[in-house]
């Protein structure tokens, strides 16, 4: 793998390379809203898409069509609706039906169930994705069942009271399981768990059966039905006494909707989650990527973690074993919230501050497809993470290393990764390699941050170093001027800070640039800003003018540190007068 290059999803158009995570974020969702404007387009306007040019005919490779194609109003109409998923359509066509006297089969029915209850009522569209619910502060309490009901959805639609799906569920002459199931399913999907539940105790007066999906729901929902981390606990408990009186085989989506639940039991969570993951295991099951996400959430919630056995038994199973997506919380594309596993991870290593964890989790991520389940985004939070534990914990030729072979290819730095690289540059007593690192700031576009540039001056100028190493930091300080500078119409020059001004001067001086350091700070920047230059500014101006036999310069300095009053301004003229012969008019 080429370690400069940029991911695959931008060879197409070279113009659109992304420099940093920001741009390459903006671009690739630009080029999945181009992808959703051309479904839209193609939704709208079936009428220009509807001749069929390829020869031979492939019927496989041809687009999906989606107009409705038998006319009238009659079951097989409903059916070929419900199959294209027109929501509104299949509605009005099933009301005609009964307004008709026409009976509709129980099995259509509950597939019009099924189409309302996945998709609350709304009508599909091809960007609509199922979103699950964001996982929940660490630091949550206890609160009012209406709270938990209002956040148990945080994006998507909204069940409403009386709608199409609790319409039709009433008038139906006849409901069977499905039927029930599928309201149940529908209610917690959409943020209405209070209602699944009245719908699961229908279910069970009717003598009816749920079946292994319902009980996942409703384990999922028992966060919003009860307040009290053991209420939650013990209601979760019969639910699965249910499925063992009605003889219900729970699968890995029954043991992670449990564990999702029991992350928000507190101490219960922790004291029942390792009884979870042994019936697990007595039962054959393999756990998901989400069984550990869920696992290592319960056990690692607090702000001061503390080291756990847990973690290094996750990773104990993680290596062994190549992983397919196998519940939505496994970190596949659909799934919006934090519960990726790897990234979890990542940040507990960091959190921990154990290097040895960390690699075990990369080799553990570089294994088979495992890396499917990052994202771009999320594969860049994870480097950023897994850079900045190397910067803290390893060598410095390691962390150079690792940066050369990650940065572009794998991840695009942040300005925190700048600046522990930078740390980790000083601690290891590497200054040398600035003046490459700040190259890599410019192509990041994070070359008019503050906080950066401050850092890259002050290591810069705090030493003397050799000749080479003073040229090379002079010209990374001319970029910094030119920055301070810039007269374009599309970005404001940056303010200078007395900081600043002294480091470049310094950066200046020690290189012999005389002229560079006079015109940009001294006479003209130190006084139109009103700041005074510090003692070792001073010094080594002085000190590059001795060098470079420039007595005018010595001079100007002088009166500079006279002008502003500075208690060297004495010092300084007598050491004028007695390592420089002046002319008279100069004495």
């Amino acid at each position: 793998q080429d370690p400069t290059a940029a991911h695959y999803m931008f060879y197409d158009d070279p113009y659109l390379m992304p420099r940093n995570a920001a741009s390459s974020r903006l671009f690739s969702l630009s080029k999945e809203a181009g992808r959703n404007a051309a479904k839209y387009i193609v939704k709208h306007f079936p009428q220009y898409f509807d001749k069929i040019l390829a020869e031979p005919n492939v019927p496989c490779l041809m687009p999906e069509i989606c107009t409705p194609q038998i006319e009238g109003v009659s079951e097989e109409a409903l059916k070929e609706r419900i199959h294209l998923r027109r929501v509104k359509d299949s509605v009005d066509i099933f009301d005609q039906l009964v307004q008709a006297g026409t009976p509709v089969s129980l099995e259509t029915t509950n597939s019009l169930l099924d189409l309302l209850c996945f998709y609350g009522d709304g009508e599909f569209t091809s960007e609509k994705e199922d979103l699950e619910e964001s996982e929940v502060d660490a630091s949550e309490q206890k609160a009012p069942k209406t709270k938990f009901q209002r956040g148990s959805q945080s994006s998507g639609s909204r069940w409403r009271e009386n709608n199409n799906a609790e319409r039709i569920f009433k008038i139906m002459p006849e409901k069977n399981a499905h039927s029930y199931c599928t309201m149940i399913r529908g209610m917690v999907k959409h943020g209405a768990s209070a209602k699944a539940y009245d719908m699961y105790i229908d279910l069970l007066n009717e003598r009816h059966k749920a079946d292994v999906h319902t009980f996942n729901a409703l384990i999922t929902a028992v966060p919003y039905l009860k307040e009290r981390f053991l209420e939650r606990w013990e209601l979760a408990k019969v639910f699965l006494n249910h499925m063992a009186q009605q003889e219900v085989q729970p699968n890995l989506l029954t043991f992670n909707a449990l564990l999702k639940t029991l992350r928000r039991c507190g101490g219960v969570g922790r004291s029942m989650s390792l009884l979870v993951i042994k019936e697990m295991e007595a039962l054959d099951i393999e756990p998901s990527l989400a069984t550990y996400d869920h696992l290592l959430s319960i056990f690692y919630r607090g702000v001061d973690l503390y080291p756990s056995s847990i973690i290094s038994e996750v990773l104990d199973d993680v290596e062994k074993r190549s992983f397919t997506p196998q519940d939505p919380d496994d970190g596949m594309d659909f799934n919006i919230s934090d519960n990726l596993h790897c990234l979890s991870l990542g940040e507990k290593c960091c959190d921990l501050k154990d290097i040895k964890l960390a690699y075990r989790l990369n080799k553990a991520m570089e294994k088979g497809d495992n890396w499917k389940f990052l994202d771009m985004d999320r594969s860049n939070a994870y480097w950023s993470k897994f850079f900045s534990l190397l910067c803290m914990m390893e060598q410095i030729d390691v962390v150079l290393k690792w940066y050369k072979e990650m940065s572009p290819s794998l991840f695009y730095p942040s300005p925190k990764n700048i600046l522990d690289l930078l740390q980790a540059l000083d601690a290891a007593n590497h200054l040398d390699a600035i003046p490459s690192v700040w190259e890599d700031v410019k192509q990041l576009g994070f070359n008019r941050r503050q906080d950066l540039l401050e850092e890259f001056l002050s290591l810069m100028s705090r030493e003397q170093h050799p000749e080479e190493i003073q040229l090379a930091f002079a010209k990374c300080a001319e970029d910094i001027k030119a920055v301070h500078e810039q007269t374009g119409r599309e970005q404001v020059p940056l303010e200078w800070t007395g900081t600043a001004l002294g480091h470049v001067a310094l950066l200046f001086s020690r290189a012999g640039r005389t002229q560079d350091a006079w015109y940009v700070n001294m006479m003209e920047r130190f006084q139109k800003i009103n700041r005074i230059p510090t003692e070792q500014v001073l010094d080594g101006f002085w000190n590059c003018a001795k060098q470079t036999n420039h007595p005018e310069e010595a001079i100007k300095l002088v009166k500079l540190v006279a002008s502003l009053g500075l208690p060297s301004s004495q010092r300084l003229k007598s050491r004028t007068e007695k390592e420089f012969e002046l002319s008279e008019k100069q004495k």
